[in-house]
């Protein structure tokens, strides 16, 4: 198994509307960063995904969700009427992709960057979403750091 940190904006698609999605699975669609894209290509069904609230008033950990179904191609990239689109995307060899999550679980509190920061120099120093002038909307977890940032909860 692996773990991963998917990042989204909760006034755009939060935790909270992913419980109230039907079964509480979505598509996670959007990714237009080819890093992002390859990680979430490397993605295997039953996977475990930190959901991170960003761009907000406190950015950080909200729950946690699974991968219920592998990458395959993003429709919005051909949608000439969506956000996402991307002319340059070839339906024949899709540019973007996407996969499905399922809500695990909300946390009780939403874990702060703040705090995982305050974490930064022992359990959580290699933390891929804590070095400076990342901006992936999608990394990896060791299962440590996975680990730690429970034990947080």
């Amino acid at each position: 198994m692996n773990y991963w940190l998917m990042k989204s904006e909760p006034s755009v698609f939060g935790i909270e509307q992913l419980a109230k999605a039907k079964n509480s699975t979505t598509g996670w669609d959007g990714v237009r960063n080819f890093q992002a894209r390859n990680y979430m290509r490397e993605m295997k069904k039953g996977d475990l995904v930190f959901f991170y609230h960003s761009s907000c008033e406190i950015p950080g950990i909200a729950g946690v969700a699974t991968v219920q179904r592998e990458a395959y191609p993003d429709p919005t990239q051909f949608d000439k009427k969506h956000d996402h689109y991307d002319e340059a995307s070839d339906p024949e060899q899709p540019r973007w992709d996407m996969v499905d999550v399922k809500l695990v679980r909300k946390f009780d509190r939403v874990i702060a960057l703040d705090e995982l920061r305050k974490h930064a120099d022992g359990k959580l120093k290699d933390m891929i979403v804590l070095k400076r002038g990342n901006r992936l909307s999608i990394t990896p977890v060791t299962k440590s750091e996975w680990s730690f940032i429970e034990s947080l909860e």
